[in-house]
């Protein structure tokens, strides 16, 4: 009997699984996406029916957190409005990137400047929502859960996995790598797997309750819930060794750059290369590293460039690992910046903001169009593209399920940014 394991702990059976499950997740607690949840436990007479169209897709969702500057990430260098309103955060257009239509990038996004001119870059003009918020928590909270101002307690990939995958009883369809568990991940029945250091994602507690969890063999029980519990132990202790391995034996030639996103983007790789079968990946800066409010010109081109070679560094490792056509990301911040520059030399709370989305099956360049600089709201940019618009095109042009509506609580209609 499955039970006789659990008391060779020397505690209860209440005390194992008040105290032993909530330390499987080093960082994370119990938010862990195991492969026998009590969805799998379910599902499994229905495994194999999903009506996925690209099983072999994966999405990589980045968090620009803290509100990045949109006007001076894409440069609007062709509207002399730019430069009036930012005497002196005004990147010059003799040092932009240039692209295309009197826009360029940031001279820091050298990186983002391949992938562009390849074709492997999208950028969606003026993305945000009616009635948006200045606040980092409550504009954060809206990009989350795709439902401003709708009082939505899961978040957007969260929903996703449980209705796409609702009949794959096959667990770890979402991966956050990150210190704590964004909102936009939060899931009903299949609950993300969250650590930040692969090294130090391990189950804690006592040597005893390690060594009765490591001795789990799940079997068959007259009490389901003693059975789901012993299988959730057991995979828990697997899901983190997996990870621990597959991080310590991946090894790439290929230069994510430092500090930012490189360390999380290139364990998203290893993870990616060792075949976890996850489909959804969220990283994040952490804290609200994009708020520029003062002095920003040297620590916004620091960001980017950091952004940049993280993410031409992984795309390269992919293309390197044979999963170029696999993987698309997905990049955005919770709001912009105001059009004009404050007297700390920094920008304010703003509104609409691009977002950026990267791959081999992208259509690249310019999507949508950029809000006006003069026809403001209180100071702000107008949005021109509701961001969901762009989630709806993740979900039903990248990963290939149709209902998008159910899934964002709303119909928003798809854009061309896959070929």
């Amino acid at each position: 009997m499955i039970i006789r394991r659990f008391n060779g702990c020397g505690c209860s059976r209440r005390d194992f699984l008040q105290k032993g499950l909530y330390g499987i997740g080093a960082t994370a607690g119990l938010p862990l996406l195991l492969s026998r949840t009590t969805q799998a436990l379910t599902a499994q007479a229905l495994a194999g029916t999903s009506t996925e169209a690209h099983p072999e897709r994966i999405l990589v969702v980045v968090e620009l957190s803290g509100g990045n500057d949109g006007l001076n990430t894409v440069v609007p260098f062709g509207d002399d409005e730019y430069y009036r309103a930012r005497p002196n955060l005004g990147i010059a257009a003799s040092d932009a990137i240039a692209i295309e239509d009197g826009f360029g990038f940031h001279p820091a996004l050298v990186g983002f400047e391949r992938l562009y001119k390849d074709g492997l870059m999208a950028v969606v003009h003026g993305c945000g929502y009616d009635n948006p918020s200045l606040s980092h928590f409550s504009s954060m909270g809206f990009w989350h859960t795709g439902v401003p101002n709708g009082g939505e307690p899961l978040g957007w990939l969260g929903r996703l996995a449980d209705g796409a995958y609702e009949h794959d009883a096959q667990g770890n369809k979402i991966v956050n790598i990150g210190t704590r568990q964004s909102l936009a991940v939060r899931a009903r029945h299949h609950q993300p797997l969250v650590f930040n250091d692969p090294r130090s994602f391990r189950r804690e507690g006592s040597n005893a309750e390690k060594k009765s969890i490591e001795g789990l063999r799940p079997g068959p029980t007259e009490n389901p819930t003693l059975e789901f519990m012993a299988a959730t132990a057991k995979n828990a202790v697997e899901s983190s060794e997996f990870v621990r391995e597959a991080a310590a034996g991946y090894s790439t030639p290929i230069d994510y750059g430092i500090g930012g996103l490189s360390p999380q983007l290139r364990r998203v790789a290893a993870l990616i290369n060792a075949e976890m079968p996850t489909r959804l990946y969220y990283v994040s800066y952490q804290g609200n590293s994009f708020d520029t409010h003062v002095h920003q010109a040297d620590p916004h081109a620091r960001l980017l460039a950091y952004t940049a070679d993280a993410v031409r560094g992984f795309a390269e490792d992919l293309k390197r690992i044979g999963r170029a056509d696999d993987v698309a990301i997905m990049m955005f911040t919770e709001f912009g910046r105001r059009v004009e520059e404050n007297a700390s030399l920094g920008t304010d709370h703003g509104t609409a903001t691009p977002m950026f989305v990267i791959g081999n099956g992208v259509q690249g360049g310019l999507h949508g169009r950029h809000p006006s600089l003069t026809d403001l709201d209180d100071g702000n940019l107008i949005m021109t593209t509701d961001f969901r618009r762009v989630y709806a095109t993740m979900i039903e042009q990248w990963l290939g399920f149709e209902d998008s509506a159910s899934i964002l609580k709303g119909a928003f209609g798809p854009i061309g940014l896959f070929s």
